[in-house]
């Protein structure tokens, strides 16, 4: 019996993993860092407090943390201006979910990007709680940001479901108890040990129903 569902928000409802890659990239070489081919993969999931230090410690990015987290979600925001890249049917499945369970949303991105992706999206009113990787000590895979939704609604964690698109957001709601539906990031694909962990692979979010939920 599942109680509530908790919503990814990149890669889920908005299509902005490759947004997130590609002003991570620019700001790197421009910051006199080296982008490496696993960094998109390795800062996927992170709270902002761990992909700021990683750019810094690890891509050699000028600045202290605190600087490139800024510079980085300014960007972000004049990226997305008036309408982030919504997924197509992401709305919809989330509404259809709200007819049934309370819902929250987990998401490694910065509360005031959430802000712009919901506002875009009108589901202020169908998600009754929000949580950023930001908030808690430890960003995905750790499960704390979904070990945090399933406190704000009042439910225990193995009674709820999580939708998620990538390698660390799969793990992170696995590692907190709960059903996982996974929607495979078409740009960056969970590897197969992270998908073994899903209790449902889905290629769509159009093809999330209720009954794909729970169906007991």
């Amino acid at each position: 019996m599942i109680d509530a569902v908790v919503f990814d928000l990149d890669g889920v409802i908005v299509d902005s993993e490759q947004v997130w890659d590609d002003v991570r990239e620019r700001y790197t070489r421009e910051a006199g860092g080296t982008y490496t081919a696993s960094a998109a993969r390795d800062m996927m999931g992170m709270s902002s407090l761990e992909w700021s230090h990683y750019m810094a410690e690890t891509l050699g990015v000028a600045g202290t943390p605190e600087e490139i987290n800024a510079a980085v979600v300014e960007r972000m925001l004049e990226r997305y201006g008036e309408a982030p890249p919504l997924i197509p049917g992401s709305v919809d499945a989330v509404r259809r979910c709200a007819a049934s369970w309370p819902l929250a949303v987990a998401s490694s991105s910065n509360p005031e990007l959430i802000q712009v992706v919901l506002d875009a999206a009108g589901l202020h009113d169908a998600i009754r709680v929000v949580v950023s990787s930001q908030e808690v000590r430890r960003g995905k895979p750790a499960p704390d940001v979904y070990v945090e939704a399933a406190r704000r609604l009042g439910m225990e964690p193995h009674r709820c479901a999580a939708v998620e698109d990538s390698q660390n957001g799969i793990r992170s709601a696995h590692g907190a108890g709960m059903r996982v539906i996974a929607v495979p990031n078409p740009h960056f694909r969970p590897d197969d040990e992270a998908l073994a962990q899903a209790d449902v692979v889905l290629s769509s979010i159009v093809e999330l129903t209720p009954e794909v939920i729970d169906p007991s």
